[in-house]
């Protein structure tokens, strides 16, 4: 048998094998539908990246997300390119989910040009919701994160008392009401009282520090705690394939930090989420979670954030 053949063979029973281990999967029998949708003339252009090696897709997990968005009256077109400025100026608002490195995941996944390109686009008045999730996510879009005056830690964030305790995951913080986390806020209030946002769970992500408090949208505890990489590196494992492997540091107080922040720059508006699952709907192993758990606000909020950034809010 030729070497080709060999690689050939070893390829497919690779993706054999981690298709079978994928177990998070976008729930298509969630409720997509909007009961108000608030756009019936006017349909603002959203623009979903695709292009940097994303984790979550418009047609994987962030397709539920996606079909709400054109239920509410949006056009949603998905980005397969590089970031130019001429492309984003046809459109009203850009997201990004969890973009990675291209040669390593923890480096940064658009080019000083393209970041330059969405900064100078927002100032003139686009919309941009940039979400990074645990590490390494956070590594990859520091750098376009900190030109908008937000800081990821790039780690991961826990919380011994204000947690989902029907999951025993401390890293599945909760936010609302009665915890006093989720702050007053244009995007809490919605466009009226049946819209009010009073829970939100996010499932496993980093925390965001930005100087301006008031623009803290998910607020975290006194108790909440940053446990942050210091260190990773890759080792050649089966043939071709490689692991990265990371070491944490100790845990450190996130007591002033957020997981979302909502702020104007220049003309335009900014959401930075440091957790993505928040905003999906999801099967992992026969459970639901993200706007599927039917004990949070997570599909109202996803509603919210994006009609602040269409400055409808």
């Amino acid at each position: 048998m030729k070497l080709n053949q060999i690689y050939f063979i070893l390829s497919i029973i690779l993706f054999l094998f981690l298709s079978s281990c994928v177990t998070q999967k976008a729930d298509l029998s969630f409720d997509t539908s909007v009961v108000k949708p608030a756009f019936t003339e006017k349909h603002p252009k959203v623009l979903f990246d695709d292009a940097h090696n994303n984790s979550n897709t418009a047609d994987g997990l962030y397709k539920p997300f996606v079909t709400i968005l054109e239920n509410d009256g949006y056009k949603v077109d998905v980005n397969d390119d590089v970031i130019e400025q001429e492309t984003l100026n046809k459109y009203d608002i850009l997201i990004i989910v969890n973009a990675k490195g291209k040669e390593h995941k923890f480096d940064p996944a658009f080019t000083r040009n393209e970041q330059n390109n969405i900064y100078n686009w927002v100032k003139e008045g686009g919309s941009l919701l940039l979400i990074a999730d645990h590490s390494p996510f956070g590594s990859a879009v520091a750098d376009l994160s900190e030109k908008f005056g937000v800081i990821m830690t790039k780690g991961e964030v826990h919380d011994s008392l204000n947690y989902d305790t029907t999951s025993t995951d401390k890293a599945q913080l909760v936010f609302s009401d009665e915890n006093k986390l989720l702050p007053e806020s244009p995007i809490k209030n919605g466009r009226n009282g049946n819209e009010r946002v009073h829970r939100v769970i996010t499932f496993t992500g980093q925390s965001l520090f930005v100087t301006d408090t008031n623009s803290i949208i998910l607020k975290l505890s006194e108790t909440a705690i940053d446990i942050i990489p210091d260190s990773t590196w890759d080792e050649k494992s089966f043939i071709f394939f490689k692991n990265t492997y990371t070491r944490f540091s100790d845990p450190i107080p996130s007591i002033g930090n957020a997981q979302c922040v909502a702020r104007e720059v220049g003309k335009g508006r900014v959401v930075i989420l440091g957790e993505a699952a928040v905003l999906t709907a999801q099967i992992d192993e026969g459970l639901k979670f993200g706007m599927d758990n039917s004990k949070n606000d997570n599909k109202q909020f996803a509603l919210n954030l994006m009609h602040w950034l269409s400055s409808i809010l």
